[in-house]
């Protein structure tokens, strides 16, 4: 399977919507799933990848690994979110949880597929590539928000 989804449990509803959001992100950028795991975790295991890939001592919402950069149309890697921030933000955000888990993920994947957010032009362009991902997957949006209402 080209997309899967790792959970500590499992929700139902929530692996389809996940995968469509992952191919929808990857296809507007003109990119495809190789093999692509979405893994959700909590802040202890974000804090530990960051600290160690990134030099990071802190927990973050969603880090991306990319494993094949050469490839220009498949693409390999992991995006791992953190559920605790996934509640955190959507009651920040005063989303629905569905809706930031949604948006952690096309954001991984976006940086799967080469994006980047370092300089102010780059968010903006990440940014408008995130809101077309989920317009364009308006359905698995729904279906997260509903999977976890």
């Amino acid at each position: 399977m080209p997309v899967s989804v790792v959970s500590p449990r499992p929700v139902p509803g929530l692996a389809a919507p996940l995968r469509a959001l992952v191919r929808a992100a990857l296809a507007q950028e003109g990119r495809r799933a190789a093999e692509v795991a979405v893994v959700l975790t909590d802040d202890a295991a974000l804090r530990a990848l960051n600290r160690r890939w990134r030099g990071i001592d802190r927990a973050t919402d969603v880090l991306s690994f990319g494993y094949d950069e050469e490839a220009a149309e498949a693409v390999h890697g992991d995006v791992v979110v953190s559920l605790e921030r996934v509640a955190g933000q959507a009651k920040r955000f005063r989303v629905k949880p569905g809706r930031e888990l949604a948006r952690l993920v096309v954001h991984g994947t976006l940086h799967l597929a080469g994006l980047d957010h370092r300089r102010s032009a780059q968010r903006r362009h990440m940014l408008a590539r995130e809101d077309a991902a989920l317009r364009a997957a308006r359905a698995a949006v729904a279906a997260l928000e509903k999977a976890l209402a």
